[in-house]
């Protein structure tokens, strides 16, 4: 079964960290999507690119609202994802947690709809 793992961060994460750290925080993504792919787990992932480049896009009424930015305002951005395939719930939270950012944030875990 396939599952979205996405990536809840703040977006001032990186900025706070030292180049250093940065560096490090970097070889972990690394080293997790290394990790995942060997294990024939990983279908797809991607880093998304800042909060403000987003655009919502609403119809209601037959209207199309367009709107700079995200849906809702929160604490947390969604940064990215990984599509994973696993046996069950249960080793998709546990790759889950595995996540580099699972430590500043947080990782939602949903199965994806087979049609």
């Amino acid at each position: 079964m396939q599952y979205m793992a996405l990536i809840y961060d703040t977006e001032s994460t990186m900025r706070t960290m030292s180049p250093d750290e940065q560096k490090t925080f970097m070889a972990e993504y690394e080293e997790f999507t290394r990790q995942l792919r060997e294990a024939g787990k990983l279908v797809a992932g991607d880093a998304l690119k800042p909060v403000e480049t987003a655009t919502t896009v609403r119809v209601r009424d037959g209207q199309t609202m367009i709107t700079d930015g995200p849906f809702a305002e929160t604490r947390e951005q969604l940064g990215g994802y990984y599509l994973m395939e696993c046996e069950d719930l249960d080793e998709a939270l546990a790759w889950a947690a595995k996540i580099p950012s699972a430590k500043h944030g947080s990782i939602e875990v949903r199965p994806l709809m087979v049609w």
